[in-house]
């Protein structure tokens, strides 16, 4: 379909980024960027949190949607598809709402019960298989042939890598002097259209990313400058990917100053972390960014640091458990 292979192959920079702002922010407000004093005297430097797990869909995920749904209904197609194991889908079950499109959301089995929810409120078509993440991907194929709907994967996407990318520019705006960001990676749309847009403003802005040490296919396809599958079995569905995907790849890989990765029981302590600094409840990729900050704390001394807050759509045992341990 000449229509799906002009939507993959769009252009992703800084420009993109500036015309999707327009787009997204017809139907979302500029999301919170807070200092944080607690945290700035725990860690020694000045920390910030972009808090893009107030957003509408409860994370960062729905800027992506929003532009994406724009230039497929430009394109006069009717129906979309997608695996994911939560915000992703609920990005796009809310976004195709809005622009009247029909949509599907394959999830694996056993998904996060609250984002599940959250995509079949949307009124969205949910099909719950697969064991993961890459089983879920298989059946997407079969049913977006059979059924002739546009597949909308979870990163090697342009439009939503553009889209994603308005949440630095209001970053930008509201702190030009960053030094240091530092992000959660599952699928890399995120950490890409950081690196378009903040590596464009200012080459000199770090970027940090992380990952489960139980799924950690992007950690080690960094590594290794090409894309490799891992084993992916951590709890953290913002983490929860196989492989490394390369249309973000391509954009962030010479971009990272480092990249660490997280234990399953130190994913959950920056849950409390969350939860007792900043009274905010965040999932485990959306609260990992602030365990990774203290325990690389002596590399951001006096630097003006900004953690991303990704999302809040937490499992409620997982939330149940934090609380009894670590709160």
């Amino acid at each position: 379909m000449l229509e799906t292979n002009l939507l993959k192959e769009f252009p992703t920079n800084f420009s993109e980024v500036i015309r999707s702002e327009k787009i997204v922010k017809k139907h979302i407000k500029e999301s919170a960027l807070k200092h944080y004093k607690n945290l700035s005297n725990l860690i020694g430097t000045d920390i910030f949190i972009k808090h893009e797990n107030h957003n509408i869909g409860g994370s960062f995920k729905i800027r992506g949607g929003l532009n994406l749904m724009h230039h497929i209904k430009k394109n006069n197609i009717n129906g979309v598809i997608t695996f994911t194991t939560g915000n992703h889908g609920i990005s796009v079950a809310m976004a195709a709402k809005l622009y009247g499109l029909n949509a599907t959301i394959v999830v694996p089995e056993k998904s996060n019960r609250a984002k599940v929810k959250m995509i079949r409120d949307t009124g969205a078509r949910l099909i719950e298989k697969g064991k993961n993440f890459e089983e879920a991907s298989q059946i997407v194929a079969k049913i977006s042939q059979e059924e002739n709907l546009y597949f909308v994967h979870a990163a090697n996407e342009p439009h939503l890598i553009n889209g994603v990318g308005t949440e630095f520019l209001e970053i930008i705006r509201d702190l030009p002097d960053i030094d240091v960001m530092i992000l959660p990676i599952g699928g890399g749309s995120e950490l890409a259209a950081a690196a378009i847009t903040l590596k464009q403003f200012n080459p000199k802005i770090e970027l940090i990313a992380v990952q489960a040490e139980n799924s950690k296919a992007a950690y080690l396809s960094w590594k290794s400058g090409k894309i490799v599958q891992a084993s992916n079995t951590t709890f953290a569905g913002g983490f929860a990917t196989g492989m490394g995907y390369d249309t973000p790849f391509q954009l962030y890989r010479n971009h990272l100053t480092d990249f660490i990765l997280l234990t399953e029981d130190e994913i959950k302590q920056g849950i409390g972390m969350a939860i007792k600094y900043t009274k905010n409840i965040a999932e485990g990729a959306g609260a990992s960014t602030i365990i990774a900050a203290l325990k690389t704390k002596t590399k951001l001394r006096g630097k003006k640091v900004v953690l991303q807050m990704s999302g809040c759509n937490i499992d409620d045992d997982i939330l149940k458990e934090v609380v009894q341990k670590y709160i």
